[in-house]
């Protein structure tokens, strides 16, 4: 790889901020001053330091957002915020979210530049699982939970798979349960509550995977996943 497109592609700058950095003599690999922007390294093995500090390189990104209300899970809108306006010093080049949270729910959000875990992760035949935590208007009791873990009909061709439904609290016209699926169909969450009599009046995601929302993450906040989480995501799929 080229000097300055490493340097570019861990965002130290644009290719001519970069090159001019390294024509001032501010760039060495494995030891030695280099001057020329189109020097080869190896992006995996060469020690590469960028005014006096260690370069490191990486492929694919990987970030826990917490999403919150009223954020669009887009890369871009001409209307509203969007969950990338919220990652705006977030390292890695063409991130993106994986999978979808509505306009006015909450939770887990995984952002990130790899494709291939963000495909497996939403591929049905992969049955990777999804936990809501939903606050319902209407009443519950096990008949309906039996219908959630058995399938219910929301409309589509097919009946949804079975759910795990552990219910938390309820009273005479709420109810509050923890729902895990395996799919990934539009409105899914609140298509099932409405198709048991029940509609969702609060929504939040808790958990992707292996992966849960960091209790100690404010909403509207990101940090990048930990080697642990990364490998607990991709054990999953």
């Amino acid at each position: 790889m080229r000097l300055d497109k490493f340097l570019c592609d861990v965002q130290l700058g644009t290719r001519s901020q970069v090159k001019d950095c390294i024509k001032k003599g501010n760039v060495s690999v494995n030891g030695c001053i280099i001057k020329n922007p189109d020097y080869k390294l190896d992006e995996n093995a060469d020690s590469v330091f960028y005014m006096g500090k260690r370069v490191t390189y990486q492929s694919f990104y990987y970030y826990m957002l917490h999403k919150p209300m009223n954020v669009v899970t887009a890369t871009k809108d001409s209307h509203d915020t969007t969950v990338m306006d919220l990652l705006p010093d977030a390292r890695g080049k063409n991130l993106f979210p994986v999978g979808r949270l509505d306009k006015d729910t909450e939770g887990l959000l995984l952002i990130t530049n790899d494709g291939e875990l963000a495909h497996n992760l939403l591929s049905p035949k992969k049955h990777v699982e999804k936990t809501y935590y939903a606050e319902c208007s209407g009443t519950i009791d096990a008949a309906r939970i039996h219908m959630l873990e058995t399938g219910v009909d929301i409309g589509d061709e097919e009946p949804t798979s079975p759910a795990k439904v552990r219910l938390i609290s309820q009273s005479d016209c709420t109810y509050t349960i923890e729902l895990t699926i395996t799919e990934g169909r539009f409105h899914q969450v609140k298509r099932m509550v409405q198709a048991v009599g029940g509609s969702v009046t609060y929504l939040k995601r808790l958990s992707m995977g292996g992966l849960s929302l960091d209790s100690d993450l404010s909403k509207g906040a990101y940090r990048p996943l930990t080697e642990n989480e990364i490998t607990q995501l991709k054990s999953n799929i």
